[in-house]
């Protein structure tokens, strides 16, 4: 039960690192090598989760660690390559968890020791019950599994700007589709103050919606339910306010567009935000 715990909050950390850290563009070509990057940001935040019946994921130690060796690099879950880095141009093989996987882990002690069968019934009772048969309860569907995609990002740096794109699939098969972004990103000072504003669009494949989103015929009475493709943009903004040399206030608000996926039951909402500010310190 140790091991599952550890491995439980491992996986958390990832995804927590990854809010603040913004490890789905790649790295700043003035990024020093060879040397341990290590923060810790406290505070008050949240990931909203925008299914029917799940829960907000909370937001309050969020570590970041990065290492950059010559060509490999570990950056907060992710794990690359790096075939091509110069100060304006950056190609590498990367590796990453699913970032959709968030939605569908539930840390509730009672879904872990729950005595479940895959043959319950309980989604066909709650459908009789429920007064809009086509809100389905993430509770009453097959869990979603935990997947590592792998693929190429590129970015291209020019003074305080950089632009990225990338292309992933996954790797265990789970879904047998991909994914790719493009996006934008400032770096930008206003006296003391950092900012870094960033919009994007994030491209799902079909197989990768329909896994996540879609239903099988046996999870619904409403029959196999299909979501296909989708284009979902996104903005967000970080702001870091320095207090010394390894001390600083944090802020960090993204809005995730999810409304091209209004053909799932699944959605209570159709878009997440997330909201962070604390204090981060620097090792």
């Amino acid at each position: 039960m140790r091991f599952y715990f550890i491995i439980i909050l491992l996986i958390s950390l990832s995804f927590n690192a990854q809010v603040l850290a913004q490890s789905d563009e790649p790295v700043d070509a003035h990024i020093s090598t060879e040397q341990l990057h290590l923060s810790m940001s406290i505070g008050a935040g949240v990931i909203t989760n925008p299914l029917y019946g799940a829960d907000n994921i909370p937001l309050v130690i969020i570590p970041q660690i990065a290492f950059y060796g010559q060509q490999w690099f570990f950056d907060n879950g992710r794990v690359g390559y790096s075939f091509k880095q110069t100060q304006q141009h950056n190609l590498s093989l990367v590796t990453e968890l699913n970032p959709e996987s968030r939605f569908f882990i539930d840390w509730h002690p009672q879904n872990i020791f729950a005595l479940k069968s895959a043959s319950s019934n309980n989604q066909f009772t709650q459908l009789e019950t429920d007064t809009s048969p086509q809100q389905i309860n993430i509770n009453n569907i097959s869990k979603r599994k935990l997947v590592l995609d792998a693929g190429i990002s590129y970015s291209f740096v020019a003074e305080q700007q950089m632009l990225s794109v990338q292309a992933l699939h996954d790797v265990n098969s789970a879904y047998n589709g991909w994914r790719a972004a493009i996006q934008w990103q400032y770096h930008g000072q206003v006296g003391n103050l950092q900012l870094k504003p960033t919009v994007g669009v994030n491209y799902k494949s079909a197989q990768l919606n329909d896994y996540y989103y879609g239903l099988n015929s046996d999870e619904t009475l409403l029959g196999k339910i299909v979501v296909g493709s989708s284009w979902q943009p996104y903005a967000k903004i970080d702001a870091r306010w320095p207090l010394s040399k390894a001390n600083a206030l944090r802020f960090h608000l993204a809005y995730y567009d999810y409304s091209a996926m209004d053909s799932s039951p699944l959605f209570e909402r159709h878009y997440s935000t997330t909201a962070f500010i604390g204090f981060e310190h620097t090792f």
